[in-house]
Protein backbone atom coordinates (compact mmCIF):
# COMPACT_ATOMS: atom_id res chain seq x y z
CA UNK A 1 0.00 0.00 0.00
CA UNK A 2 1.46 3.31 -1.05
CA UNK A 3 1.90 5.94 1.66
CA UNK A 4 0.69 9.35 0.42
CA UNK A 5 3.21 12.17 0.81
CA UNK A 6 0.93 13.93 3.35
CA UNK A 7 0.70 10.91 5.68
CA UNK A 8 2.90 11.37 8.76
CA UNK A 9 5.59 8.73 9.23
CA UNK A 10 4.91 6.09 11.83
CA UNK A 11 1.14 5.86 11.41
CA UNK A 12 -0.43 2.55 10.47
CA UNK A 13 -2.26 3.13 7.19
CA UNK A 14 -3.74 -0.39 7.26
CA UNK A 15 -6.07 0.40 10.19
CA UNK A 16 -9.15 2.63 9.68
CA UNK A 17 -9.41 5.82 11.73
CA UNK A 18 -12.70 7.42 12.74
CA UNK A 19 -11.41 10.94 12.03
CA UNK A 20 -10.33 9.94 8.51
CA UNK A 21 -13.70 8.21 7.97
CA UNK A 22 -15.42 11.45 9.08
CA UNK A 23 -13.22 13.32 6.58
CA UNK A 24 -14.41 10.93 3.85
CA UNK A 25 -18.10 11.39 4.79
CA UNK A 26 -17.61 15.16 4.49
CA UNK A 27 -16.01 14.84 1.06
CA UNK A 28 -12.44 15.46 2.26
CA UNK A 29 -9.33 14.01 0.63
CA UNK A 30 -7.25 13.06 3.69
CA UNK A 31 -8.29 9.44 4.04
CA UNK A 32 -6.90 6.10 2.94
CA UNK A 33 -8.57 3.25 1.06
CA UNK A 34 -8.91 1.35 4.37
CA UNK A 35 -10.93 4.31 5.79
CA UNK A 36 -13.10 4.59 2.67
CA UNK A 37 -13.78 0.86 2.75
CA UNK A 38 -14.93 0.97 6.39
CA UNK A 39 -17.00 4.11 5.75
CA UNK A 40 -18.71 2.55 2.71
CA UNK A 41 -19.45 -0.57 4.75
CA UNK A 42 -21.04 1.58 7.48
CA UNK A 43 -23.05 3.41 4.79
CA UNK A 44 -24.43 0.10 3.50
CA UNK A 45 -26.31 -0.11 6.80
CA UNK A 46 -26.87 3.63 7.23
CA UNK A 47 -26.73 5.44 3.87
CA UNK A 48 -27.46 8.77 5.55
CA UNK A 49 -24.13 8.96 7.45
CA UNK A 50 -22.76 11.85 5.31
CA UNK A 51 -26.02 13.78 5.95
CA UNK A 52 -25.59 13.24 9.72
CA UNK A 53 -22.02 14.60 9.52
CA UNK A 54 -23.19 17.62 7.51
CA UNK A 55 -25.91 18.30 10.12
CA UNK A 56 -23.20 18.08 12.80
CA UNK A 57 -21.09 20.69 10.98
CA UNK A 58 -24.09 22.99 10.47
CA UNK A 59 -25.00 22.76 14.17
CA UNK A 60 -21.37 23.42 15.16
CA UNK A 61 -21.32 26.53 12.96
CA UNK A 62 -24.51 27.90 14.59
CA UNK A 63 -23.18 27.08 18.08
CA UNK A 64 -19.88 28.91 17.40
CA UNK A 65 -21.80 31.95 16.12
CA UNK A 66 -23.98 31.78 19.23
CA UNK A 67 -20.88 31.69 21.49
CA UNK A 68 -19.31 34.68 19.72
CA UNK A 69 -22.64 36.52 20.08
CA UNK A 70 -22.48 35.80 23.83
CA UNK A 71 -19.07 37.50 23.99
CA UNK A 72 -16.97 34.32 24.11
CA UNK A 73 -13.72 34.57 22.17
CA UNK A 74 -11.98 31.35 23.29
CA UNK A 75 -12.74 27.90 21.90
CA UNK A 76 -11.50 24.46 22.99
CA UNK A 77 -12.46 21.87 20.38
CA UNK A 78 -11.74 18.31 21.58
CA UNK A 79 -11.81 15.50 19.04
CA UNK A 80 -11.48 18.14 16.34
CA UNK A 81 -10.51 15.71 13.60
CA UNK A 82 -9.03 16.56 10.22
CA UNK A 83 -9.57 20.20 9.28
CA UNK A 84 -12.09 20.38 6.47
CA UNK A 85 -13.62 23.55 5.09
CA UNK A 86 -15.60 25.54 7.68
CA UNK A 87 -13.64 24.58 10.78
CA UNK A 88 -14.09 26.28 14.15
CA UNK A 89 -11.22 28.76 13.74
CA UNK A 90 -12.54 29.88 10.33
CA UNK A 91 -16.06 30.45 11.66
CA UNK A 92 -14.98 32.05 14.96
CA UNK A 93 -12.24 34.28 13.49
CA UNK A 94 -14.50 35.47 10.67
CA UNK A 95 -17.01 36.59 13.33
CA UNK A 96 -14.34 37.84 15.77
CA UNK A 97 -10.80 38.26 14.40
CA UNK A 98 -9.45 38.12 17.98
CA UNK A 99 -10.96 34.67 18.66
CA UNK A 100 -8.53 32.01 19.89
CA UNK A 101 -9.06 28.35 19.06
CA UNK A 102 -7.29 25.35 20.59
CA UNK A 103 -7.91 22.06 18.80
CA UNK A 104 -7.26 18.71 20.48
CA UNK A 105 -7.08 15.29 18.84
CA UNK A 106 -5.26 12.03 19.43
CA UNK A 107 -5.16 10.95 15.77
CA UNK A 108 -1.66 11.71 14.40
CA UNK A 109 -3.08 12.41 10.92
CA UNK A 110 -5.54 14.94 12.34
CA UNK A 111 -2.74 16.59 14.35
CA UNK A 112 -0.34 16.72 11.38
CA UNK A 113 -2.98 18.25 9.10
CA UNK A 114 -4.13 20.74 11.66
CA UNK A 115 -0.53 21.92 12.06
CA UNK A 116 -0.25 22.42 8.30
CA UNK A 117 -3.60 24.24 8.05
CA UNK A 118 -2.92 26.48 11.07
CA UNK A 119 0.58 27.52 10.04
CA UNK A 120 0.90 31.29 10.30
CA UNK A 121 -2.28 31.60 12.43
CA UNK A 122 -1.02 32.66 15.86
CA UNK A 123 -4.51 32.47 17.38
CA UNK A 124 -5.09 28.78 16.68
CA UNK A 125 -3.17 25.69 17.84
CA UNK A 126 -3.47 21.91 17.85
CA UNK A 127 -2.57 19.71 20.83
CA UNK A 128 -2.04 15.95 20.59
CA UNK A 129 -4.01 14.80 23.64
CA UNK A 130 -6.88 12.53 24.62
CA UNK A 131 -10.31 13.34 26.05
CA UNK A 132 -9.82 10.49 28.54
CA UNK A 133 -7.07 12.57 30.16
CA UNK A 134 -8.58 16.04 30.77
CA UNK A 135 -5.58 17.26 32.78
CA UNK A 136 -3.33 16.36 29.86
CA UNK A 137 -5.49 18.64 27.71
CA UNK A 138 -5.73 21.72 29.94
CA UNK A 139 -2.08 21.48 30.98
CA UNK A 140 -0.75 20.91 27.46
CA UNK A 141 1.60 23.75 26.42
CA UNK A 142 -0.56 24.46 23.37
CA UNK A 143 -3.85 24.87 25.26
CA UNK A 144 -2.42 26.58 28.36
CA UNK A 145 -0.29 28.84 26.19
CA UNK A 146 -3.21 30.11 24.09
CA UNK A 147 -6.33 30.04 26.26
CA UNK A 148 -6.94 31.90 29.51
CA UNK A 149 -9.04 29.45 31.53
CA UNK A 150 -9.91 32.20 34.02
CA UNK A 151 -12.12 33.65 31.28
CA UNK A 152 -15.12 31.93 29.62
CA UNK A 153 -14.37 29.28 27.02
CA UNK A 154 -16.66 27.44 24.60
CA UNK A 155 -15.83 23.74 24.99
CA UNK A 156 -16.78 21.77 21.88
CA UNK A 157 -17.38 18.02 22.17
CA UNK A 158 -18.92 17.50 18.75
CA UNK A 159 -19.38 13.87 17.63
CA UNK A 160 -16.67 12.63 20.02
CA UNK A 161 -18.28 11.41 23.28
CA UNK A 162 -19.93 8.47 21.50
CA UNK A 163 -16.45 7.04 20.88
CA UNK A 164 -15.87 6.75 24.63
CA UNK A 165 -17.16 3.58 26.24
CA UNK A 166 -18.76 3.79 29.68
CA UNK A 167 -15.59 2.12 31.04
CA UNK A 168 -13.65 5.21 29.83
CA UNK A 169 -15.77 7.28 32.26
CA UNK A 170 -16.71 9.98 29.75
CA UNK A 171 -18.95 11.72 32.30
CA UNK A 172 -16.08 12.11 34.74
CA UNK A 173 -13.92 13.53 31.93
CA UNK A 174 -16.58 16.08 30.98
CA UNK A 175 -17.08 17.02 34.65
CA UNK A 176 -13.32 17.49 35.08
CA UNK A 177 -13.18 19.77 32.06
CA UNK A 178 -16.18 21.71 33.36
CA UNK A 179 -14.40 22.27 36.68
CA UNK A 180 -11.39 23.67 34.79
CA UNK A 181 -13.54 26.26 33.00
CA UNK A 182 -14.57 29.71 34.21
CA UNK A 183 -18.21 30.59 34.99
CA UNK A 184 -20.00 31.74 31.84
CA UNK A 185 -18.27 29.02 29.79
CA UNK A 186 -20.34 26.98 27.34
CA UNK A 187 -20.26 23.28 26.50
CA UNK A 188 -21.37 22.29 22.99
CA UNK A 189 -22.21 18.60 22.50
CA UNK A 190 -23.55 16.34 19.78
CA UNK A 191 -24.00 12.63 20.38
CA UNK A 192 -25.11 9.61 18.37
CA UNK A 193 -28.24 7.78 19.45
CA UNK A 194 -30.70 5.24 18.10
CA UNK A 195 -33.33 7.89 18.79
CA UNK A 196 -34.29 9.83 15.69
CA UNK A 197 -32.58 7.43 13.25
CA UNK A 198 -34.98 6.53 10.39
CA UNK A 199 -34.06 2.83 10.66
CA UNK A 200 -34.92 -0.04 12.95
CA UNK A 201 -32.51 -0.62 15.81
CA UNK A 202 -31.38 -3.82 14.09
CA UNK A 203 -30.58 -2.02 10.82
CA UNK A 204 -28.71 0.77 12.61
CA UNK A 205 -26.95 -1.90 14.68
CA UNK A 206 -25.19 -3.11 11.52
CA UNK A 207 -23.49 0.29 11.21
CA UNK A 208 -22.50 0.18 14.89
CA UNK A 209 -21.01 -3.28 14.20
CA UNK A 210 -18.67 -1.81 11.56
CA UNK A 211 -17.19 0.55 14.17
CA UNK A 212 -16.90 -2.38 16.61
CA UNK A 213 -14.91 -4.29 13.98
CA UNK A 214 -12.40 -1.46 13.52
CA UNK A 215 -11.87 -1.36 17.30
CA UNK A 216 -13.49 2.08 17.59
CA UNK A 217 -16.85 1.15 19.09
CA UNK A 218 -19.62 3.70 18.64
CA UNK A 219 -21.69 3.97 21.83
CA UNK A 220 -25.29 4.90 21.10
CA UNK A 221 -26.73 6.65 24.17
CA UNK A 222 -30.31 7.58 25.03
CA UNK A 223 -31.49 11.16 25.45
CA UNK A 224 -31.33 10.79 29.26
CA UNK A 225 -27.77 9.47 29.09
CA UNK A 226 -26.67 12.35 26.84
CA UNK A 227 -28.39 14.83 29.20
CA UNK A 228 -26.07 13.66 32.00
CA UNK A 229 -23.09 15.22 30.21
CA UNK A 230 -24.69 18.62 30.90
CA UNK A 231 -24.74 18.18 34.69
CA UNK A 232 -23.57 21.42 36.28
CA UNK A 233 -24.63 23.47 33.24
CA UNK A 234 -27.82 25.42 32.56
CA UNK A 235 -29.26 24.38 29.21
CA UNK A 236 -29.43 27.10 26.59
CA UNK A 237 -32.79 27.24 24.77
CA UNK A 238 -34.12 25.07 23.10
CA UNK A 239 -32.35 22.44 25.26
CA UNK A 240 -31.25 19.01 24.03
CA UNK A 241 -32.82 18.47 20.60
CA UNK A 242 -32.07 16.96 17.19
CA UNK A 243 -29.35 18.90 15.34
CA UNK A 244 -31.57 20.76 12.83
CA UNK A 245 -33.85 21.92 15.67
CA UNK A 246 -31.09 23.75 17.58
CA UNK A 247 -31.55 27.46 16.75
CA UNK A 248 -32.08 26.94 13.02
CA UNK A 249 -31.43 29.88 10.70
CA UNK A 250 -34.78 29.22 9.01
CA UNK A 251 -37.86 27.29 10.19
CA UNK A 252 -37.32 23.54 9.96
CA UNK A 253 -39.85 21.80 7.69
CA UNK A 254 -39.39 18.10 8.44
CA UNK A 255 -40.66 17.02 5.01
CA UNK A 256 -37.98 19.12 3.30
CA UNK A 257 -35.10 17.83 5.44
CA UNK A 258 -33.23 14.58 4.98
CA UNK A 259 -34.67 12.25 7.67
CA UNK A 260 -31.14 11.24 8.72
CA UNK A 261 -30.32 14.77 9.90
CA UNK A 262 -32.66 14.22 12.88
CA UNK A 263 -30.51 11.33 14.19
CA UNK A 264 -29.01 11.81 17.67
CA UNK A 265 -28.86 14.92 19.85
CA UNK A 266 -27.31 18.36 20.10
CA UNK A 267 -27.25 20.91 22.90
CA UNK A 268 -25.41 23.79 24.52
CA UNK A 269 -25.06 24.35 28.27
CA UNK A 270 -23.76 27.36 30.22
CA UNK A 271 -21.72 27.10 33.41
CA UNK A 272 -23.29 29.33 36.04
Amino acid sequence: MERPAWAPQGIDITVPSVSRMYDFYLGGSHNFEVDREAARKAMEFMPGLPKIMQANRAFMRRAVHYAVGEGISQFLDIGSGIPTFGNVHEIAQAADPGARVAYVDHDPVAVAHSKAVLEGNDRAVIAAADLRNPQGIVKSPEVSGLLDLDRPVALLLVAVLHFLKDADEPQAAVAELREALAPGSLVVITHASYEGVPLTREEAGGMVGVYENIRNPLVMRSRDEVMRFFEGYEMVEPGLVSMPHWRPEAPVVAEQEDPYTFSGFAGVGRKA
